[in-house]
């Protein structure tokens, strides 16, 4: 039993057009062809598919976005009070898998509930439970996504996804970060790959589910707790290359210069995204077997990332709107 990926996640935006604009125009993100819990029609009858066609917003404005041969991966809902994360799908195997999930973590002290079909259609997965890790975070935890390929980005992005997720999270969690620690490890089955201590008692940590280096970390930064960033892995160095001219191009802020990680290998930078958290887009991470030892480094980067320092990142962090 264990987590297969990072499979989707859902933010809160006061206007997620903003989102779908800076998604499709900057990332390269194609909106979803439908959205989740559409209907998809009739195969082969025209005019009989999903209410949105193809624009990736749905009836109530949440904006739908693909970046691979799944329906969607990225979800933005209209929300006036909370900028941030609303929700974090982990991928299981099978319904068996499911609920031994559920049972394990009821047993561990974190009540976890089985959601109906109904519920899973709305994520556009075949079943779904449900969660919290110790900082609040609702996680979602669910089995056999819809398939619809045919994604094309409107910039010419490749994304490298598929069965090692959408990227990476890094969540900050103040003073919670032994709990959320064991949680992601000890019940949820996570490995610990490797970790760096800022000094202070701040900490990065980060844990993978596959062959992707870390597809959650666990940042102890400040007195906050949230998200600090997304990664979005591309398949060609000149890509990153492209996105950063386009972030220049359109006044966005870059939060982290460009720089080659130390730990994964990550070459990347990172920028604000439309309401607070940032988005990290990446080429040539690592991947790793199952002979990896945890260890710990003791520098950050190879070179560059500059912004990444914990004095600046929790200025960032203050400085971003939550609400």
């Amino acid at each position: 039993m264990s987590i297969r990926s990072l499979g989707y996640v859902g933010f809160g935006a006061p206007d997620p057009a903003v989102w779908l604009d800076y998604a499709t125009n900057i990332l390269g993100l194609m909106p979803a062809r439908a959205c989740a819990g559409e209907d998809w029609g009739i195969p082969a009858m025209p005019g009989s598919g999903p209410k949105s066609a193809g624009s990736g917003v749905a009836e109530d404005g949440s904006v739908y976005l693909k970046m691979d041969e799944w329906q969607w991966r990225i979800a933005v809902h209209p929300d006036a009070t909370n900028r941030g994360i609303k929700y974090i799908g982990l991928e299981v195997e099978d319904q068996a898998d499911l609920e031994a999930h559920v049972r394990i973590l009821g047993e561990a002290g974190f009540p976890a509930e089985l959601g109906s079909a109904e519920q899973a259609r709305r994520r556009a997965v075949t079943g779904i439970a449900y969660v919290q890790d110790p900082c609040g975070n609702a996680i979602e935890l669910f089995f056999g996504p819809t398939i619809d390929r045919k994604f094309k980005s409107p910039l010419g992005m490749d994304f490298l996804a598929g069965p090692l997720g959408l990227g990476h999270i890094n969540l900050i969690t103040s003073g919670k970060l032994e709990a959320a620690q064991d949680f992601y490890t000890r019940i949820l089955g996570f490995d610990l790959v490797d970790y760096i201590r800022f000094g202070g008692g701040n900490s990065a940590n980060f844990y993978g589910c596959n062959a992707r280096h870390h597809s959650i970390g666990l940042l102890k930064v400040g007195n906050v707790v949230g998200i600090h960033h997304m990664m979005l892995e591309v398949t060609e160095v000149d890509m990153v290359l492209q996105c950063l001219e386009r972030v220049n191009d359109a006044g966005i802020q870059v939060t982290s210069t460009l720089g080659r990680h130390v730990n994964d290998n990550m070459l990347s930078f990172y920028m604000r995204s439309p309401f607070g958290f940032e988005v990290e887009i990446g080429f040539g991470g690592r991947m790793i077997d199952a002979g990896w030892s945890a260890n710990e480094f003791v520098e950050g980067d190879i070179w560059g990332h500059r912004g990444l320092d914990p004095e600046t990142i929790e200025k960032n962090l203050a400085s971003a709107p939550r609400g």
